[in-house]
């Protein structure tokens, strides 16, 4: 199984770290069950994360035909529009920085990967609001940092707001560190309950949540 996480110019460094350091964990105690690996749709290059001076690299193309599971983070920087619609705009803002990774080729690839049979597609935090601003999850079951939930609603995604939703072959992520729960939760979904089990105690992590599934009764309101 290979897992590919996405780099964009701007991209929040514990939205890609977290899960990559527990899927990387999951592949070392699985061997030969799973690959990690980082890129962008632009090819191997240094991408600069946002809010400061850290880079990443990319190693290769985002592949959707060749892809397993396609992780998409979110960005980092100022709010602006995500917290305050009537704030001026900035050119770092989070807004701003998702706007222009929808103005690279990183949306035809992800609608690739959303349509190509057996495939996951997976967000952290503002990943999500990519995908769904370009207008790839309409009537799927989502969710993003709770200042982006109604932002997330008016792309005609069905926001939800929990920890993280498992929507089939659509996995989203609430707030940049629920990167580490989501992947336990691929891990468990994967390659079995006993390895992310084994990752969860070597990082000392308990997950947090009950991750929503639409399915069971609609509970009554209290």
């Amino acid at each position: 199984m290979l897992c590919q996480i996405v780099l964009f110019d701007g991209f929040d460094p514990l939205d890609v770290i977290a899960p990559y350091e527990v899927l990387h964990a999951g592949a070392m105690a699985a061997p030969g069950a799973l690959r990690v690996e980082l890129v962008s749709a632009e090819g191997a290059r240094e991408v600069p994360a946002g809010a400061g001076a850290v880079s990443l690299r990319a190693v290769a193309r985002l592949d959707p035909q060749r892809a397993d599971l396609v992780l998409v983070p979110g960005a980092a920087g100022p709010l602006g529009s995500l917290a305050d619609p009537d704030a001026p705009s900035d050119a770092d803002s989070i807004p701003a920085v998702l706007g222009r990774a929808l103005g690279t080729g990183l949306p035809a690839l992800l609608k690739e990967a959303l349509d190509r049979p057996g495939s996951t597609v997976a967000t952290v935090c503002g990943g999500s609001l990519v995908l769904a601003t370009a207008g790839l999850i309409e009537g799927r079951h989502a969710t993003t940092h709770h200042l982006g939930l109604d932002l997330l609603d008016s792309t005609g995604a069905v926001a939800v707001d929990a920890r993280v939703v498992d929507d089939g072959d659509l996995v989203t992520g609430a707030g940049v560190t629920s990167g580490l729960d989501l992947g336990l939760h691929l891990l468990e979904r994967e390659l079995g309950p006993r390895i992310a089990h084994a990752v969860e105690r070597l990082f000392a992590h308990e997950r947090r949540g009950t991750v929503w599934r639409a399915t069971g009764p609609v509970p009554a309101a209290f």
